[in-house]
Order: structure tokens, then sequence, then C-alpha cells
């Protein structure tokens, strides 16, 4: 057989392997949308002011049984004026107010906390993550396939184009994870990940800032009868002029925290 029929046979079949998963990820999502299973999505949030609105229209009108639980970590920008005056109104929506800024992973320490749903979700306030991902990242769990699942930036999703060394950081943090955990995710800082109720409740977590990622990973991966589950989402990240707030000294914890609760803990 000729080379070019090979490689014609081989992208047929990629094609259909590809155009197969697509079809099977929106059957899963059409399951949640019509699914009983309450998701609680909990949303962190520090000086949003700018999009912490749109943000919370976005999970409402995203098709599946929600909670929303908007925690504002201390904000001093008006992000609390807008909560108060727009926001606490809204129907299937809690806000819990901090009494100071403690950071990301003491604000869903608090969600979580609160949380009533069958699975939890966490989703920023800054709209790098788009809701309407959310029943493609709860479908395994709601189909009963998965325990866990994180939505990977790096599968394959639309993305915005922007900092180079933030993705080779992304990779090595990643890289270095898997190593610890023995787990073969792509995406191991990722901002969207679902998790059922009862795998959160068993996990006793610490990390006040942005260590939640690596150290959520760690623990949950030392559970070895998790169903760990990545599907693709789409991302649209900023720029530091726009509100980025995660810098190089965010990275240096994630590795500490990595050998911290992935070496010198087990």
């Amino acid at each position: 057989m000729k080379t070019d029929q090979v490689t014609e046979m081989r992208a047929s079949r990629t094609s259909d392997r590809d155009a197969s998963s697509q079809s099977a990820s929106a059957q899963d999502a059409a399951a949640v949308a019509t699914s009983d299973v309450l998701v609680s999505v909990v949303m962190p949030c520090f000086n949003e002011r700018p999009t912490v609105r749109h943000s919370v229209e976005r999970v409402l009108e995203a098709p599946f049984r929600k909670e929303l639980l908007v925690v504002d970590d201390g904000s001093t920008d008006g992000t609390r004026d807008v909560l108060r005056n727009e926001v606490e109104r809204l129907a299937n929506v809690r806000v819990i107010y901090q009494p100071e800024n403690r950071g990301k992973g003491a604000a869903l320490r608090r969600g979580f906390e609160e949380a009533r749903g069958d699975i939890i979700v966490v989703q920023d306030a800054d709209l790098e993550y788009d809701p309407r991902d959310i029943p493609v990242l709860v479908a395994p769990i709601v189909t009963g396939n998965a325990d866990v699942v994180y939505g990977s930036r790096f599968l394959g999703g639309p993305h915005r184009v922007l900092y180079f060394w933030h993705s080779v950081g992304n990779g090595l943090l990643t890289t270095l994870s898997n190593m610890v955990t023995d787990l073969n995710l792509t995406d191991m800082e990722t901002g969207y990940k679902a998790f059922r109720r009862e795998v959160l409740q068993g996990i006793e977590l610490t990390e006040d800032r942005f260590g939640f990622e690596p150290e959520v990973t760690v623990k949950m991966a030392r559970r070895r009868e998790l169903r760990v589950f990545e599907v693709p989402v789409s991302y649209s990240g900023r720029r530091y002029a726009e509100g980025k707030k995660i810098g190089l000294k965010d990275a240096f914890r994630a590795l500490y925290c990595l050998g911290k609760y992935g070496i010198l803990k087990r």
C-alpha cells in the first residue's frame, strides 16, 4: 500500500475518532442539562468589579441545575458594591463575604463548606474560563464515569494566545506534579476542576492562596480508588494590565507545595 494511502487512512480514522468523541461529549452535556443532579459552583472573587456580574450571569445561563456561591475575599475596588446591589438579589445565588483578604484557597474552603450540591465546581470570577463549558466538565461525573474532572486548556479547546513562559511554567509544574502523583494530567494548574462532594469532604485542605491547585491534586491522587478524568475547555487568559493576578511567586509556591504534600508527607 502506498504511503499516501496509509496517511489518508490514518487521517480518516483520527477524524472519525474525533467526531465520535465530540458527539459523545455533546450527548453527555445534554444529559447534564436534563439531570436532577445539583451542581454547586463556587466562585472565589477578589477585586473583580468589571467582570463579576458578567461571570455570574454566564453561570446562571448555562444549562444545568445549579447553585452559585460567590465568595468575596475582601475586595476593595467596588466589587462588594456590585455584589450587594446587583448579585445578591439573583435567584440561586448566595454571596459570602470574607472579613479580609486571605487568598483563593481560603475562599474556596469557605465555599466548599457552604455548598449543598452533589458536584462542586470551581469557577473564577474573571471570565478566563467560560461557564458554558461546565456541562462538559461535570458530564463524566453525572454519567457515573468519574469522581474528579479537570478541565484542560491543552487538549484542543479554543484559547487566547498569550504568554509563552506561562505555558512553559504550566507544563513544568504539571510534569513535576505527574511525577509526584503518578497521574498523567495535561493541566494540573487549571482553574476548572469538578469534584463529587464526598471527595472534597474527605480531603483536608490548608493552602490559603494559589497553592490550592497542587495541594488538592496531590491529596486527591493519594486516594487511588478515585477515577480522574480530563476534558478540553476553552480559555481566554488575561494580561496583567487586564487584572491577571497569578505570578512568579505563585509558581514557586506551587513547587513548594508539590514537595511539601507530595514528597515530605508521603
